[in-house]
């Protein structure tokens, strides 16, 4: 039996799919730790040289490349080490940005979730290891960072912001009616009749509310997610494997446990199942339609690229890297109901259907600490507030945050050491809505 570290060995997915769980991918959460500035990977050299030293190489496996303080490289080169697919912006001119920066955001107080200790902006994105980071409001960009291991040329990996994409294709479709949500997902994917999604709906896959008999606990090395990682690997399988291969593949041999529809639960495969169900509806791989119904009409400065599977399927619950302007045109485009640069992407009922947000009895069930009262739709979250605010969110602190009601959208690269959102909700979240408070009163 192979053990946990073994089994953690290529799996890349994994490590970008695991998100708002309790455990940390570094191997050193909960130990003493370099800070911020110290771990910066420029700082630490790593890569650096022709060739680099043996000492600052980062290299296979995904337990070396995703371990602090190397991560904080590894999401600015996830290319680098792993297959990939363009999402490409097509061969048009970018939009410009809009600048009107505001040198006082920096000095916003506010006061972290359960301390009593009060913290400013600034402070706040070195507590949460930030890589880059914009706000914008009233469609002009009034902050932005970039540092580490981002720059305005480099992607960082979105981790499970993917899934918001994913999700917003889905909705698309749903919209325009292209897709039914009501319809089983057997009747689109016969391949999956005798799997556990195969009498869910695809509104149940869409808002994760599936039943099904598959475990992310992690700390388990019998867990499912071991064995689906080892099917989503790109990488050559062990001569004694002979399991699943692909996302496809492992998605049949899922099976249910219990009643779709009753409770949320936030898992990986849920997307990868989306992603399935979108392309057998269009035709076109997932990365192929974001970028021709998406990319290619923000204006976006760089194509994205998505990681694959052995068999090149892209990744659609967690293989996203983009840059962190085009990110931010994301969510603009959110933000304005669809649309962008004067041309409309897609009905603006698309946005007010995920404003209007998931069932929040379902998502209770989940209990997540620092989103009570929230809900979850089209693989967006909804936090609870007096207005819709929004939001696609990933591992070790990504996020596309959008506050209709402020006119504000932040868009948050990070490399936090542990993976949960958990750990830095509480330095962040109050710290959006300071600045949103701010930004309002203006």
């Amino acid at each position: 039996m192979l053990t946990l570290l073994q089994r953690s060995l290529p799996l890349l997915p994994l490590t970008i799919a695991m998100t708002l769980t309790s455990i940390s991918i570094t191997s050193h959460a909960e130990d003493a730790r370099l800070t911020a500035k110290q771990s910066d990977p420029q700082t630490l050299g790593w890569m650096q040289g022709f060739p680099p030293p043996a000492d600052k190489l980062i290299t296979q496996p995904s337990s070396n490349f995703f371990s602090f303080p190397k991560l904080r490289w590894t999401v600015c080169h996830i290319r680098e080490l792993m297959p990939t697919t363009d999402v490409s912006r097509g061969i048009g001119a970018p939009s410009k940005l809009s600048y009107e920066l505001d040198k006082n955001i920096d000095a916003i107080t506010f006061m972290p979730t359960n301390s009593k200790r009060p913290m400013t902006w600034k402070q706040s994105l070195d507590a949460n290891y930030t890589d880059g980071i914009m706000v914008m409001h009233h469609g002009k960009v009034v902050y932005e960072r970039q540092n580490g291991c981002l720059n305005e040329l480099g992607n960082h990996a979105a981790m499970s912001m993917t899934k918001s994409m994913t999700g917003l294709l889905a909705e698309i479709l749903v919209t325009e009616g292209k897709l039914d949500d009501k319809a089983l997902v057997a009747s689109i994917i016969p391949e999956l009749k005798n799997s556990g999604f195969g009498d869910a709906t695809v509104r149940q896959v869409m808002d994760m509310t599936t039943a099904l008999d598959y475990s992310e606990d992690y700390a388990d090395p019998n867990a499912d997610i071991w064995k689906y990682s080892e099917a989503a690997s790109p990488l050559p399988k062990p001569k004694d494997y002979n399991g699943p291969n692909g996302y496809f593949e492992y998605l049949q041999t899922v099976k249910k446990n219990g009643e779709h529809g009753e409770a949320f639960n936030y898992r990986t495969i849920n997307s990868d199942a989306l992603g399935w169900i979108i392309s057998r509806t269009t035709g076109k791989a997932v990365n192929e339609l974001l970028s021709e119904r998406i990319w290619q009409k923000i204006g976006a400065e760089q194509s994205a690229y998505m990681t694959v599977d052995a068999k090149g399927t892209p990744f659609a619950g967690g293989g996203l890297s983009a840059g962190l302007h085009d990110m931010a045109r994301i969510g603009s485009l959110m933000l304005n109901k669809g649309e962008i640069n004067g041309e409309r992407l897609f009905p603006a009922a698309v946005v007010d259907n995920i404003e209007a947000g998931g069932d929040k009895e379902a998502f209770a069930k989940a209990d997540y600490k620092q989103l009570t009262n929230g809900s979850y739709t089209s693989m967006w979250w909804l936090f609870n507030n007096p207005t819709p605010i929004y939001a696609a969110r990933g591992v070790h602190g990504q996020t596309v945050y959008v506050d209709p009601a402020a006119d504000m959208v932040i868009v948050r690269f990070a490399s936090y050491p542990d993976a949960s959102n958990g750990k830095i909700d509480p330095t962040s979240l109050p710290a959006y809505k300071a600045v949103a408070n701010y930004l309002i009163k203006k």
